[in-house]
C-alpha cells in the first residue's frame, strides 16, 4: 500500500486549486478527528497562500461523497472512560464546519453519491455545492437517537416550508433534484462530468469564477418529489409538537403519511423532541456559526442522555434493531421536551 492509499485524507494542489479528497471509500468516507484535523490544517494554511484561488472538496469511490462522522468511534468515545474526547471531536468538526460556511475564497463540494450528516457539514455549507443523479443527502441522525447538527439545522430551517421539519424528523433522504431546490446544493452536473470539471475548475483560466465555470457542465433537474409534496407535509409538519405531529399524520390521508407516522413511531422520542426544536430556533438565527453553537449544546446534553448510545448499540453496534428509548414512546414526550438540552450550557464553550 502506497502512502496516498493508506491516508484518509489526500492533500495536494493543481495550478491554483487545492485539493481535498476524502480517502476512506470503503466506509463511504466517514469522518473521524484525524480526517477533521488535517482538513481544517489544510484549508487554514491555504487562507494566505496567493497561489491558492479556489478549494475542491471531494470524496474517493463510487458509492459516495461522506457518509457522515464514524458513528462506531463516537459510540466507543460515549461508553469509553474519557467523556471529554466527545467534546473534543465535536468542537474539531463543527470548527471546521464554520471554516467552510466562512471561508474567504470559493469552496467547490462533489456532494456526488451518499452524502449524509458530516458530509453535509462539509458539502451544505460551501459556496459552491455540486451533486448528481448519484447523490442522495440526508440528516439521518434521530435514526441513532440524536439530532441533525454539523450545521445541518441552518440548512434544514431555510428549507422551503416546513420540508425542515419533515427531513429533520424523520432523516428521509433527498435526490440531486431535491437537494438543488431544497436549497442544500446549487448545480446538478451527470456524474460523468465530474471528472471535466475537475480539469476546468484547476486549469481553464475562463470563465474566471468556479461558479461561473460550473455552469459550462450543469443541468437542469427534474421536479423535486419533495417539493411536490409540499401540501400536505407543510399541513403536518407546523403542529406544535411531535406529538401533534403524529396526530396529523393518523388524520391525514396524504398516500405518504402513514409511512412517515411508522418512523416516527420507531425513533427516539426526546430525539425527535429535541431536533424539532433545534431546527425551529435555527430558522430564527442570523449565521451558520450561531446554529453551531445551538447544536452543540443538545449534542453535549446527549452525552448524558442514554438515547443516543442505545440507538448506536441498536442500530450499528449489536444491529438488533430493537432500541429501548427513554421514554419509550411519544405520548410519554413530557411537555416542552426539547427544552433542557436548548437550556444546556456546556463545560467548554465551542468557539
Amino acid at each position: 500500500m502506497t502512502d496516498a492509499e493508506a491516508a484518509t485524507v489526500l492533500i495536494r494542489t493543481e495550478n491554483s486549486l487545492g485539493r481535498i479528497t476524502l480517502n476512506r471509500p470503503r466506509a463511504i468516507n466517514a469522518l473521524n478527528l484525524e480526517m477533521i484535523d488535517r482538513i481544517t490544517a489544510a484549508l487554514t494554511t491555504w487562507i494566505d497562500d496567493p497561489d491558492i484561488e479556489a478549494v475542491l472538496i471531494d470524496g474517493e469511490g463510487e458509492r459516495g461523497f461522506c457518509a457522515g462522522g464514524d458513528v462506531r468511534a463516537l459510540y466507543e468515545q460515549v461508553m469509553g472512560e474519557h467523556p471529554g474526547d466527545i467534546a473534543r471531536f465535536f468542537r474539531a468538526e463543527y470548527a471546521m464546519n464554520a471554516l467552510i460556511a466562512e471561508y474567504p475564497k470559493p469552496v467547490v463540494a462533489f456532494a456526488d453519491g451518499i452524502t449524509m450528516g458530516g458530509g453535509i457539514g462539509l458539502a451544505g455549507h460551501a459556496s459552491v455545492r455540486i451533486v448528481t443523479e448519484r447523490s442522495r443527502l440526508a440528516m439521518p441522525e434521530t435514526r441513532i437517537g440524536f439530532t441533525p447538527d454539523v450545521g445541518g439545522t441552518w440548512l434544514l430551517g431555510r428549507a422551503p416550508g416546513r420540508l425542515g421539519e419533515y427531513l429533520g424528523l424523520t432523516g428521509q433522504s433527498m435526490t440531486g433534484a431535491d437537494a438543488v431546490q431544497l436549497g442544500f446544493a446549487d448545480h446538478y452536473v451527470p456524474s460523468d462530468r465530474l471528472d471535466a470539471l475537475r480539469e476546468a475548475l484547476a486549469w481553464r483560466a475562463d470563465p474566471g469564477t468556479p461558479n461561473e465555470m460550473v455552469l459550462l457542465f450543469d443541468e437542469t433537474p427534474d421536479p423535486s418529489p419533495l417539493l411536490a409534496a409540499r401540501g400536505w407535509i407543510d399541513e403536518v409538519f407546523s403542529a406544535a409538537t411531535v406529538g401533534e405531529i403524529a396526530d396529523r399524520l393518523r388524520a391525514s390521508d396524504a398516500e405518504d403519511a402513514a409511512a412517515a407516522l411508522t418512523v416516527l413511531e420507531e425513533l427516539a422520542p426526546t430525539g425527535l423532541a429535541v431536533t424539532l426544536d433545534a431546527v425551529r430556533e435555527a430558522r430564527e438565527m442570523r449565521s451558520v456559526r450561531e446554529a453551531l453553537e445551538g447544536e452543540y449544546r443538545r449534542v453535549m446534553w446527549f452525552g448524558s442522555h442514554p438515547d443516543m448510545a442505545e440507538g448506536i448499540r441498536a442500530q450499528l453496534v449489536d444491529k438488533d434493531r430493537n432500541p429501548k428509548w427513554n421514554p419509550a414512546t411519544i405520548a410519554d414526550l413530557p411537555a416542552d421536551a426539547g427544552a433542557p438540552a436548548r437550556e444546556f450550557i456546556p463545560e467548554v464553550p465551542l468557539f
